[in-house]
């Protein structure tokens, strides 16, 4: 697989989905809060409002298309579940406490253990596994948006991977696999999935 980066406003978005094979969107800051009726709380950082209404744009596009293998990774996932009509938890200390860091303060990686379900997309690609994933947030999913359904957590039971089961190839995951591909070959089977799909599609 190539990546090649998609820029908001360069040309529309249908257009932009026709040009790719596969769609992944990518961690980084928080999701506005006003985009799903959230709370503000003072640990939210990064907000880009021109980038969440770009992937939230593009995402309910691809999700429309069963042609098009979607991925979500960490803010990737959460922007897939506001667009099914889903919402975060603002910061996650304040309600699972810490007993599992999902990152280190101020705002930098950890890992912790996740376990997959052996069912759907990521049970065929994890087979139920338990594996250990490279952390990096601080909000998660709280009501799970339309259609989605969980298949990994943490320990705590923070939802760590989800599957949009009206897409034959749509899920998210919350942890960062690209930071853990080149020496996990666990986390390459996501990305070797996802190619491979992309190449099967009509």
């Amino acid at each position: 697989g190539m990546p090649v980066l998609l820029v908001s406003g360069a040309i529309p978005d249908e257009e932009l989905l026709d040009s790719i094979d596969a769609l992944i969107v990518a961690g980084g800051g928080d999701i506005d809060p006003d985009s799903y009726g959230g709370a503000g709380h003072e640990t939210i950082y990064s907000v880009n409002p021109v980038r969440d209404s770009f992937e939230m744009s593009l995402l309910r596009r691809a999700l429309e298309r069963t042609d098009l293998p979607v991925l979500g990774i960490c803010r990737g996932m959460q922007v897939m579940n506001i667009v099914l009509g889903g919402d975060l938890e603002p910061h996650l200390p304040d309600v699972y406490g810490e007993s599992v860091l999902h990152r280190l303060p101020p705002r930098e990686p950890t890992q912790h253990g996740v376990r997959a379900e052996r069912a759907g997309v990521l049970g065929e690609i994890f087979g139920g596994e338990e594996f250990p994933v490279c952390s990096w947030h601080h909000q998660a999913l709280r009501r799970l948006g339309t259609g989605l359904a969980v298949t990994a957590h943490a320990p705590d039971g923070v939802v760590e991977g989800v599957v949009f089961d009206s897409h034959p190839f749509a899920l998210g995951v919350q942890w960062h696999p690209e930071m853990q591909a080149l020496d996990d070959s666990r986390q390459l089977r996501l990305f070797a999935a996802l190619v491979d799909r992309a190449r099967r599609s009509p």
